[in-house]
């Protein structure tokens, strides 16, 4: 099973640029995983709710990160999650 991993975060955010940026290095270095990304733009609720905490990245819907994306507690998900 490859694990999903979601980012959710917005356009202009460098936070969120940068996360995605540590997801890609991931995927070429052959680490296994989908990357589905959120605009919190687009959904009221998910901008109230996660507004102050983006990026916030999941993986199969459990948050591994929230406002600096910690690589160690992603690597670490991505292959509990694989195993």
């Amino acid at each position: 099973m490859t694990p999903r991993v979601t980012l959710y975060g917005r356009a202009g955010c460098h936070l969120c640029d940068d996360a995605r940026e540590a997801i890609l290095a991931l995927l070429a270095e052959g680490v296994s995983l989908e990357l589905r990304e959120v605009d919190i733009e687009a959904d009221e609720r998910l901008h109230a709710e996660l507004v102050e905490r983006i990026p916030v990245v999941e993986v199969e819907g459990s948050i591994v990160s929230e406002l600096v994306l910690d690589v160690q507690a992603l690597r670490s998900r991505l292959h509990t999650v694989a195993a």
